[in-house]
């Protein structure tokens, strides 16, 4: 199977660039390898009646499939070089800002026109921050919702499928460089490409380390986040998520000086699970559709640790602790804050009887049993001075799932095309530990399609 680009990866990254090679490029012959399942047939068995909890699917369709791990998320695209990876700092701050409306420009062409476009600018909102030793970060926001999501990647996919050979359930096993360019292996055969571009995804983080093992490319150790996911009802941040939909707020901790910050703010939207290698951990979504929409709001607290020498293995430590609230609460755990701040577990019986209506079925536990205490303590000063400019977040009810993992791939070692060091090796999304979005992701997909597109003239 032999193509002039072999895109390793269905998510943003590789739709993004296979859509644009289309346009500029509609010549070459291109293959998309994705280990997870077509648009349509992912589907989570949890359904909240029979099935409650994560069985462990050999491929997790919340993660895994066309659309990659962001295709349920919430489908809020963020446009801006604040936060979301740090594509600026190897195409310019401009280039990545253009080249995030242009994927925003695709979004509503292919579905997503009518979602509204936030904005932080102007806002007193940030004043308001300020104030209490808090800081909003700029940014645009397109609310697409998971349901407007799931439309915009359904008419990409009409679009791409008689262009380019999509290949599901087809896990890539290995890369190997030839002569004539890239051999990727599969249990369903070798895809030799011309030039290869990686876009793995989170979840291949792993996969991507043993690949610029095997490959000798030079990379660098990243970090990982920690935290809780949390809930309340959708009142109290309505001010804040009426006006800018997600808010990406940053605390600098008085007692260690970490920072904690806020992650994927999800109005009226529902807490769920994902399944990471095995792994269940904890996340949001929300819905543009009113039907679907819930009585709360959730969002995520993170703090990210960096690792000095000896130790390289970030996502191992994010991993042992997630692995530890399985054990204990056999999946996500859910505590309410007032029990946490007493130092007593929650129990079945005070979780049904605070104000707090649960959006996933979770086990009642002690996180503090789980998370580390330093970042616990950063979590519990985080939730107080949230509650000052949201009054309400600090309440006893206000429920925390844990753990949140998000883990990050070793930062690849790539030239300002996105490239390795083996010409015609592209590592673009979420897998080259230098984008953390769906935009940023997106972004980087146009950006190597239209080198690609340049070169083959």
């Amino acid at each position: 199977m032999n193509y002039d680009v072999v895109i390793i990866g269905a998510g943003p990254g590789g739709i993004f660039s296979a859509y644009e090679l289309t346009l500029l490029a509609p010549q070459l012959k291109i293959a998309i390898i994705e280990q997870g399942k077509a648009l349509s047939g992912r589907k989570c068995p949890i359904d909240g009646k029979k099935i409650k909890s994560c069985i462990g699917c050999e491929s997790c369709s919340i993660m895994n499939g066309f659309g990659g791990a962001g295709a349920f998320s919430d489908g809020k695209y963020n446009i801006t070089n604040s936060f979301g990876g740090t594509l600026y700092e190897y195409v310019g701050k401009n280039e990545a800002i253009d080249l995030m409306n242009y994927v925003d420009k695709i979004n509503l062409k292919y579905g997503g026109e009518g979602t509204k476009l936030y904005s932080t600018g102007n806002t007193e909102i940030r004043k308001l921050c300020m104030q209490n030793g808090l800081m909003l970060l700029d940014a645009s926001v397109r609310h697409l919702g998971t349901d407007v999501n799931y439309v915009v990647l359904g008419n990409l996919y009409e679009y791409l499928k008689d262009k380019v050979d999509i290949f599901f359930n087809t896990e890539a096993e290995m890369i190997e460089d030839d002569d004539a360019g890239y051999v990727v292996h599969t249990k369903k055969g070798d895809f030799c490409g011309k030039r290869c571009i990686i876009s793995a995804g989170r979840s291949g983080s792993k996969w991507m380390e043993s690949v610029c093992g095997t490959l000798k490319i030079p990379t660098k150790s990243n970090r990982v986040d920690i935290g809780v996911r949390v809930e309340l009802p959708y009142e109290i941040f309505a001010h804040l998520t009426d006006e800018l939909y997600e808010s990406k707020i940053l605390c600098r901790t008085e007692k260690y000086g970490d920072m904690v910050r806020t992650f994927c703010m999800n109005p009226k939207g529902a807490v769920v699970t994902e399944n990471a290698h095995g792994i269940i951990t904890v996340n949001g979504h929300s819905y543009e559709d009113e039907t679907k929409q819930t009585r709360n709001t959730n969002f995520a607290l993170l703090v990210s640790k960096h690792f000095s020498e000896p130790f390289k293995d970030s996502n191992g430590y994010g991993e042992s602790i997630a692995r530890l609230s399985n054990m204990l609460g056999g999946g996500v755990m859910v505590q309410r804050f007032g029990d946490l701040t007493r130092g007593q577990r929650s129990t079945p019986s005070r979780i049904n009887e605070g104000f707090v209506t649960p959006t996933l079925t979770a086990t009642p536990g002690d996180l503090s049993l789980v998370i580390p205490k330093r970042i616990m303590d950063g979590i519990i000063e985080m939730i107080y001075a949230l509650d000052k400019i949201a009054p309400g977040t600090a309440n006893d009810d206000t429920l925390l799932y844990g753990v949140e993992v998000k883990f990050y791939n070793m930062e690849v070692e790539i030239d300002k095309n996105l490239e390795t060091n083996h010409k015609g090796l592209f590592v673009i999304g979420d897998c080259s530990g230098i984008t953390h979005s769906l935009s940023h992701a997106s972004a980087s997909g146009i950006y190597v399609a239209r080198h690609i597109a340049e070169s083959v003239g």
